[in-house]
């Protein structure tokens, strides 16, 4: 991947959100980092970049967002991240030695810097040689790091295999993280992705605890009999959003006993009829309640 362009919207973006002094600074790293002899320069500069930027929202024009690679969201990205991303993107690309760099500053990070550099795998001139570490990454238990991985991130659904994909969707349904800001989730779902979220919503209820609603979207494509007892706790669940997203699963799955079920609850069946709310709306929901 030619990373030059991404360079420029990266630094363009950043001249709009930062001070002079800090920009100035950044333009001498750059050119140290790409000139330089040893990596010492570009582990300098990166861990140095939070004296200059803050973890501070960016202003993004449209034609910055359409101009970086497809379904690359840095909508949440701050200051700082794009600072440092923008650092990464400086490095000169020769295969072993860059993936040896990259490697060193992935293990020896810290929470913030290694947010950075998930969130940039996407951009990356060898993005697909990174898949090892981006799995790797997943295990996290820092929310910090793992929204960096898991959600607005192309990278993911674009490499992981189907064992990997399935731990990450799991590993968010366990950390409570949106699964509505987890890219193409629709089209990777697949049956023993459905198998072990109800696995894991059956623990939950075994323990006295609250299933997350997004997690009935896993089971729409692949919904049949083993699942309506499941349906049928969701439907008459007390808790509305719960409720609501067992009525979108057997609405969206076009399985007639599922849709058969939805019958007894037509207020239920019309607004999922009438598109009055959708996975994403029912996602803010639980996240907003939860808070």
């Amino acid at each position: 991947m030619a990373t030059a362009p991404i360079q420029e919207v990266l630094k363009k973006t950043l001249e709009a959100n930062a001070e002079p002094a800090s920009i100035t600074w950044l333009a001498e790293q750059a050119e140290k980092i790409k000139f330089a002899s040893s990596p010492n320069p570009f582990f300098l500069a990166f861990s140095r970049a939070s004296r200059y930027f803050k973890k501070e929202g960016v202003s993004w024009t449209e034609g910055a967002t359409i101009s970086l690679p497809e379904g690359v969201d840095p909508t949440a990205w701050d200051s700082l991240q794009v600072a440092r991303i923008y650092l990464v993107l400086q490095l000169p690309f020769q295969h072993e030695a860059w993936l040896a760099i990259l490697q060193q500053l992935f293990e020896t990070g810290d929470m913030y810097e290694q947010q950075a550099l998930y969130a940039a795998l996407p951009l990356m001139p060898n993005a697909e040689g990174l898949l090892p570490r981006a799995i790797e990454g997943c295990r996290t238990n820092m929310s910090v790091v793992f929204d960096a991985i898991a959600l607005r991130n192309p990278y993911p659904a674009r490499y992981f295999p189907e064992a990997n994909w399935n731990q990450l969707v799991l590993k968010a349904i366990f950390m409570q993280r949106p699964l509505y800001l987890i890219q193409d989730l629709d089209h990777r779902r697949n049956a023993a992705l459905a198998a072990m979220a109800t696995d894991f919503a059956h623990e939950r209820w075994a323990a006295g605890r609250a299933v997350m609603p997004e997690v009935w979207r896993l089971l729409v494509p692949f919904m049949g009999s083993q699942y309506l007892e499941d349906l049928k706790k969701v439907l008459a669940s007390s808790d509305r959003t719960e409720q609501k997203a067992g009525a979108l699963a057997a609405y969206q799955s076009d399985y007639a006993p599922a849709l058969e079920l939805l019958t007894a609850y037509p207020l239920l069946q019309e607004a999922c009829a009438t598109e009055a709310y959708c996975w994403e709306d029912l996602g803010i929901e639980f996240q907003k309640n939860r808070v």
